[in-house]
């Protein structure tokens, strides 16, 4: 997701900073996005020099000290202890007015904002997955955040060519609490043994829906899907509807994430 976000920042005529622990994942990010441009190009949707120009935009680290902008954007592990740690240390390399804004699908954000040096100018920039495709951005509203920390945001999302959604502080937000009976039935009906992966996929294809939840689910990665799920439930008091399953609980256990380990419900080579 991160390297998706710099992407898009990148073509839309930013300087922009990817930063990430591992060197080994930036150079992975790296390459993923030079194969994401050469197939834009072969394709006609932009041009060899776009290409180059953003490219020459980027700047790759894994030193946070670098990590200075007008507006950092977090993509990482939906922890709050890590997000927060993070947060922390980006406060401490960057200006006072500079904006935080977290991709959290779930999370609390107000819960981190109370914890976050000047939370005044932090709030949710929630992009889907993928990034560079889809337009649908949520930008979160925290009970700290002023009207001048949103707009810029707003506008931020609009520059990129996405299509900004204002909602507040809550469980899943938007998206992700619309979407959870849509993972939440279908892998009960699995469980029960009413139907199979293929077929439940198959039938919601057929009716519309891009991707089936199963396909959807390995796109996003199990991980984060039931991180979601987890969170949402004991957010919304543990009911009983939205229950995670322990289907995709056991895949997270043996690191069958989806497509970004090469299997999931699906194998992919």
């Amino acid at each position: 997701m991160g390297s998706g976000i710099a992407q898009v920042a990148a073509m839309a005529g930013y300087a922009t900073i990817l930063y990430d622990l591992d060197p080994g994942m930036i150079a992975k990010a790296k390459t993923a996005m030079e194969k994401n441009w050469s197939v834009l190009a072969e394709k006609k949707k932009i041009t060899a020099a776009d290409h180059q120009a953003a490219l020459g935009r980027l700047t790759f680290t894994s030193d946070i000290r670098r990590c200075v902008a007008d507006i950092v954007i977090e993509a990482i592990v939906e922890k709050p202890d890590i997000k927060l740690g993070l947060f922390i240390e980006l406060a401490a390399v960057n200006r006072k007015d500079t904006i935080l804004a977290s991709n959290t699908s779930s999370l609390s954000l107000d819960a981190l904002a109370e914890k976050i040096p000047g939370p005044d100018r932090f709030a949710g920039m929630h992009f889907f997955n993928p990034a560079p495709v889809m337009n649908l951005v949520e930008v979160i509203r925290t009970k700290y955040a002023t009207a001048a920390t949103i707009d810029t945001i707003v506008q931020l999302a609009r520059s990129l060519g996405k299509t900004p959604v204002l909602c507040t502080d809550s469980p899943g937000f938007i998206v992700n609490h619309v979407a959870r009976p849509y993972y939440l039935e279908a892998l009960r009906l699995l469980e029960t043994g009413q139907s199979d992966i293929a077929t439940i996929d198959g039938l919601l294809e057929a009716t519309g829906f891009k991707m089936g939840p199963f396909r959807l689910m390995d796109l996003i990665g199990n991980d984060i899907n039931y991180a979601v799920s987890e969170s949402v439930y004991e957010a919304m008091g543990r009911p009983e509807r939205l229950k995670p399953s322990p289907i995709q609980r056991q895949k997270v256990a043996e690191g069958q994430l989806g497509r970004k380990t090469g299997k999931g419900y699906y194998r992919y080579d």
